[in-house]
């Protein structure tokens, strides 16, 4: 077998082998970079630099090399391997890319030094022991999980922000499908539905984030910047289940920086009693998007079950719907082990927050009420 078609195999795995040798696909997809990088070379120095640290499938070269095209094929098969396997063909086309580590190491690479080429371990990250990364010649070193290395190193990765649209796309449509085959009977009675059914507004009310800062974004160096969305709960105002928004924060790269945001967070619209959670996640490489939306509205509607008189305890109940929520995540549904960042319990309504820390103490933000007039 030729080591095409090797690779080849490897990739071609349906997405459970794949998952149970990804690390192994990876392993080989990094090897072939380090054979085809001399060919390569000049094309990922004109695509990688200051402002865009990373160069996908469409900025390769496709050069008549024979390694080149050994590593383009793998790649390409490896792409749509991972799409499939998250189930994101409708949201994406393009997930696998090749990205500079970290910013530290672009001027020394630029100057000449040669780079290594590594790919993220598989398994929990406080089980990683090393990272693994070939030299040109092909020689395995192995590298430390959280101190950077001086050498630059070429990561073989996924596209963590193009997975993450993808990703909470998918996650919204699977809340909308899920949330309209509920009964009917779960409609609430007046005033709830009266006040849906009122004269359209001519104001939105909103809570916008104004900044945020994290003390640990759960990164090691080889991730690259952090992927953090939110997941706001809260319940319905007109029926007795869950209202779960996501939402993307693509600013949010790094820990111990202040980010000013600016990003709306809740609609109030949405939400019964003017209150909301708002939880912090990292994204995982190894996310089920659909698996996960289905886990959350499961949890937050078992728990809403639970409570027969949903007005007595009114927005009380939502921190421990949230709880719920939470509980769920770590262990049934995702293969790193530092997802969670923090969680922002009871955000109310018209009410502003500053240097208001979440519930883990790992997230500060500030927010505040805004009122958006509609246009004519």
């Amino acid at each position: 077998m030729n080591k095409l078609t090797a690779l080849l195999v490897f990739c071609l795995m349906t997405p459970a082998m794949a998952a149970a040798q990804d690390d192994v696909s990876k392993r080989a997809l990094a090897q072939e970079l380090s054979r085809a990088f001399p060919q390569l070379e000049n094309n990922l120095k004109s695509t990688i630099n200051q402002y865009q640290m990373s160069a996908s499938l469409s900025d390769l070269s496709t050069k008549p090399q024979p390694q080149v095209r050994t590593f383009m094929a793998a790649m390409t098969t490896a792409n749509k391997t991972e799409i499939q396997a998250r189930g994101l063909e409708k949201y994406t086309d393009e997930l696998l890319e090749l990205r500079l580590a970290d910013p530290s190491m672009l001027a020394r690479w630029q100057a000449g030094q040669s780079p290594l080429f590594a790919f993220e371990p598989e398994g929990a990250e406080s089980e990683w022991q090393y990272i693994e990364a070939y030299d040109i010649d092909g020689n395995l070193h192995y590298l430390d999980v959280y101190d950077v290395p001086e050498r630059p190193v070429l990561v073989v990765d996924t596209n963590n922000r193009e997975e993450l649209k993808a990703g909470l796309a998918l996650m919204r449509d699977e809340f909308k499908a899920l949330q309209s085959s509920e009964p009917s009977e779960k409609v609430k009675p007046a005033p709830y539905a009266m006040l849906r059914s009122a004269a359209e507004p001519t104001e939105i009310n909103t809570t916008i984030l104004k900044k945020i800062q994290l003390k640990d974004d759960h990164e090691p160096w080889i991730s690259g910047k952090a992927e953090i969305y939110a997941i706001v709960s809260g319940v319905s105002p007109s029926r007795d289940e869950p209202t779960i928004d996501v939402i993307e924060m693509p600013y949010l790269d790094y820990a111990e920086q202040s980010y000013p945001a600016n990003q709306i967070m809740v609609f109030w619209d949405r939400y019964r009693w003017g209150a909301a959670d708002i939880i912090l996640m990292e994204q995982d490489d190894k996310t089920d998007y659909k698996q996960l939306a289905q886990t959350i509205l499961k949890a937050a509607s078992d728990f809403l079950a639970t409570i027969p008189d949903k007005e007595a305890q009114a927005y009380l109940i939502i921190p421990q719907m949230t709880s719920a929520i939470i509980a769920l995540l770590p262990d049934d549904l995702f293969v790193n082990d530092d997802d969670f960042v923090d969680v922002f319990y009871t955000i109310m309504k018209d009410t502003e927050y500053t240097e208001h820390s979440g519930a883990g103490n790992n997230a500060t933000a500030d927010f505040a009420p805004l009122i958006i007039q509609k246009t004519q």
